[in-house]
């Protein structure tokens, strides 16, 4: 059924392969995903079944009690990663555009993991350090022209030791193409990835995995 999501008339294409060869995407975060498609523009932008196994794995391998996500989008990352924790845990995720309230809080409210997300609206660049969490891990996936901000305010909040991550930073290859050097977006992608490669407080590797997902470890 869900092969439907790779058409290849050619045959099993390697990303289909990959999601028959994984961890099945929970029935819940699959239906999340389709109305997200369905309902929302850029329906793409939710995280989807691989990096949703992968943040589960990760804060498995991370073992967070508290984690700060920006950008909630339909909350499908942030229920991915409300699986991986351990009791007494908590995803925080703020969204900044409260018109997707009406389709998100339902969807995290009635989810399995409701007990471990809290969402949040409003802009977490000032109000994430307003709840006086120390945080273990963080995911940024918000505004693109505001990372680096972003970052700036996630390294204030999570432990020493701990991770940030960070999506979208290869921006479908628009940071090696030089068309797109005037786009706000692509810039602001540009200048975050430039910021921390000469950052001494962090550790980071970039994984091609869908839109770039950037692995930062804060030493």
């Amino acid at each position: 059924m869900k092969s439907e999501r790779f058409p290849d008339s050619q045959g099993e294409t390697l990303e289909h392969y990959i999601l028959t060869h994984i961890e099945p995407e929970p029935d819940y975060l699959y239906q999340l995903w389709r109305a997200t498609n369905i309902h929302m523009l850029h329906g793409r932008m939710a995280s989807g079944h691989l990096q949703g196994r992968l943040l589960k794995m990760l804060v498995q391998m991370i073992r967070p009690k508290n984690i700060l996500e920006v950008g909630t989008f339909s909350g499908y990352s942030a229920l991915c990663m409300a699986e991986g924790l351990e009791e007494g845990g908590m995803v925080y995720t703020f969204e900044i555009n409260d018109e997707q309230e009406d389709f998100t809080r339902p969807w995290i409210e009635q989810s399995p993991v409701a007990d471990k997300v809290k969402f949040i609206i409003g802009d977490a660049i000032t109000e994430a350090p307003k709840l006086d969490i120390t945080f273990d891990m963080a995911f940024i996936d918000g505004d693109k022209r505001t990372y680096k901000e972003t970052y700036e305010m996630a390294l204030t909040v999570v432990r020493k030791g701990g991770f940030i991550l960070a999506d979208n930073t290869l921006w479908d290859g628009h940071v090696v193409d030089r068309q797109y050097d005037r786009d706000p977006q692509t810039h602001g992608i540009e200048t975050f990835n430039d910021y921390i490669l000469n950052d001494p407080r962090v550790e980071q590797v970039i994984l091609p995995l869908r839109d770039g997902l950037t692995l930062i470890h804060k030493v």
